[in-house]
């Protein structure tokens, strides 16, 4: 394992542990769903992101950690409702059955639906001035909304209407890329960095989040379920249009990789050590899960 690999490892021990400690823990069904749909693995990819962005700045180790658990729950918020039937009806998530197969359909919903306001109660909370928080909320809110996530879904439940790469990339910077920008922006902000700097991480972020999605794309294709944790294949099996599908594997993997370049050139914080947001990058276009 890479000093970096470790240093990744370390990053999800410590959002697992704060994610445990956010979330409710009564023994209600809710509660319990709420909690399986969260706490049964994942990349973590969000929190980490806030994560190496922070080293750049400084901000309280506790106001990161909220900010972290924050994004992660109205990610995996997403992640319910993604797989529930009216939307990409999937059966496995992160190795297990998703969160409607688990329990019912209306629970899951619930369980997505507490766990958005979750996160902005807790972010309404932090340990930074008001005017941080606001701008804070107005993000996030933003890359969740009609211009981001619920935008890019209402786009891919219809992407039999996308022929082009150009609808499939503002598709995916609306659905997947937005709370990724989000997550870089939001702790630039927290750690206090000059909105010069703020800027170049937005960029960066929208740069590796199309990156991420062509990744995904070819993973649906090529890993299985074993090693994906996802339904292989559940895009073909759906007609999905993606990046695959129009351009095909090789190109593809090319568009991924001079994507993640590109990030990586974007990152001229010269007198901040970005050096492990270009090794992400990198990261991202090689993962296999």
């Amino acid at each position: 394992m890479s000093e970096f690999e470790s240093l990744l490892g370390s990053y999800q021990k410590r959002i697992n542990q704060t994610l445990e400690g956010l979330l409710p823990s009564d023994d209600s069904i809710l509660s319990e769903a709420m909690r399986y749909s969260v706490l049964n693995g994942g990349k973590r990819l969000r929190p980490i992101l806030v994560y190496l962005s922070s080293e750049l700045g400084e901000a309280s180790h506790d106001s990161i950690d909220t900010l972290a658990g924050s994004i992660e729950l109205i990610h995996c918020y997403s992640l319910i409702h993604d797989d529930l039937p009216s939307m990409d009806d999937d059966d496995l998530r992160r190795g297990n059955p998703t969160t409607h197969k688990k329990y019912d359909e209306a629970t899951a919903i619930l369980a997505g639906d507490a766990l958005q306001p979750l996160a902005f109660e807790l972010i309404s909370n932090l340990d930074t001035s008001d005017s941080n928080k606001i701008t804070i909320v107005n993000c996030l809110a933003n890359a969740c909304g009609y211009s981001g996530m619920v935008g890019g879904q209402i786009k891919d439940i219809h992407s039999k209407e996308i022929n082009t790469v150009q609808d499939l990339d503002i598709m995916h910077s609306q659905k997947t890329g937005r709370l990724i920008q989000a997550s870089l922006e939001t702790s630039g902000i927290l750690s206090e960095l000059d909105q010069k700097d703020i800027e170049a991480l937005n960029k960066y972020g929208e740069k590796i989040g199309l990156a991420f999605q062509i990744q995904d794309d070819i993973i649906d294709i090529e890993s299985p379920s074993s090693i994906s944790g996802k339904d292989q294949g559940s895009d073909i099996n759906q007609n999905k249009i993606t990046y695959p599908s129009i351009v095909g594997l090789e190109e593809s993997r090319t568009r991924a990789r001079e994507l993640a370049s590109e990030a990586k050139e974007i990152l001229h914080l010269s007198h901040k050590n970005a050096d492990n947001l270009h090794k992400l990058a990198d990261y991202i276009v090689q993962r296999k899960t």
